[in-house]
């Protein structure tokens, strides 16, 4: 039985490094001259079989290629165990922040190896300064990248519980507009919502992200889509099924120093009473919106190939759109291939960064 899922071809010969994934859908890496070989997908790393299947992967892995890795890569997170386990080795080892591997990710399978402007959008990744980073516009080029933008800020009250009640994140969106006051009444079907207002007024436990994960659910919160779901995603899911056709509200966002805000098309969604047309207006809006944001950075920095990258991209209505758009200004957008866009496809671009770093 083999340990390998996929062969990707590398744009060219490098190191042979070990890449050990991020935390959830976690996958491992191994480079070989001019191959990565890319383990099947473990599972969240949160349970012992998980952690079990993980580690029996990485020495299959190396068994089966026959590789000598130099350098070991691994998340930017102290606390996964991925992280450990790298540290845990005798080799170097070479930290990458999230959102950079999922840019080098699709530009390897893509072929490509050079610079590119970089979205990538997810729930969670961390940012170098141990923020949560989830919303990214970087300037990427192998082993560097550089932060250009990012999602505006919304506030992430509960933390992690917010990315499975999406009524969380449509509450903070209300309080980023200044409409606080009418959290307890529209979601007062909740419990907690009582006083969950004047939680982000005091900013208790209520972290501040760029998370586009989190974008979409405050969207299904307004819209009333799973405003508690059974599972992470669960919201975001069933708002892209409800798409007929994708729909741009007109001046429904701002772009102001890097900074991407779609503050007024979630007021616009919180006066919209029919999921169907909400869904229409969120992806249509944002697939403009994205596009704009990547248009003015090729203007600005000359180039020209952007990748798709993060679980946000699973979406195939964001995805297709957002490709055409993109295509038709004269750019070359790229997105993943055989493997997946989200965290399962993580390690490859992992290894490529770390087997680049002196």
């Amino acid at each position: 039985m083999t340990a390998i899922a996929a062969v990707i071809p590398l744009p060219r010969a490098v190191a042979s490094v070990l890449a050990v994934g991020p935390f959830l859908k976690n996958t491992v890496c191994v480079t070989k001259d001019d191959k990565a070989f890319v383990s099947a997908d473990h599972g969240d790393l949160g349970t012992p079989d998980s952690i079990i299947a993980f580690e029996n992967s990485v020495a299959a892995l190396l068994a089966e290629t026959g590789a000598a890795p130099v350098r070991v890569a691994h998340d930017l997170h102290p606390d996964f165990h991925s992280t450990r386990f790298a540290l845990g080795l005798d080799l170097p080892a070479v930290a990458v922040q999230h959102h950079h591997a999922h840019a080098a990710s699709v530009a390897v399978e893509n072929g490509h190896d050079g610079p590119v402007i970089a979205l990538s959008l997810d729930g969670f990744g961390l940012g170098p300064g141990h923020q949560s980073w989830g919303g990214e516009l970087l300037l990427a080029d192998g082993a560097h990248y550089r932060r250009l933008g990012h999602l505006a800020l919304l506030s992430q009250p509960g933390g992690d519980m917010a990315a499975r009640e999406p009524w969380r994140m449509a509450a903070a969106a209300l309080h980023r507009m200044g409409r606080g006051d009418e959290i307890a009444a529209r979601f007062g079907h909740i419990p907690a919502a009582a006083m969950l207002g004047q939680i982000l007024d005091k900013r208790l436990n209520c972290p501040e992200t760029s998370s586009a994960g989190r974008l979409f659910d405050a969207a299904c919160g307004l819209l009333g889509i799973h405003p508690i779901a059974k599972f992470e995603g669960q919201a975001p899911m069933a708002l892209e099924a409800m798409v007929t056709r994708p729909e741009v509200l007109a001046e429904g966002w701002s772009l102001q120093d890097g900074i991407l805000d779609l503050t007024p098309l979630l007021a616009r969604l919180s006066a919209c009473t029919d999921p169907v047309a909400g869904a229409n207006l969120f992806h249509g809006t944002l697939i403009e919106a994205l596009a704009a944001w990547a248009i003015a950075t090729a203007e600005a920095t000359g180039t020209t190939t952007v990748t798709l990258g993060g679980g946000c991209f699973l979406n195939k209505v964001l995805t297709a759109g957002l490709m055409k758009r993109l295509a038709a200004a004269g750019l070359r957008p790229l997105t993943a291939l055989t493997l997946s866009p989200g965290d399962a496809g993580l390690s490859l671009g992992q290894a490529w960064i770390a087997a680049l770093t002196e």
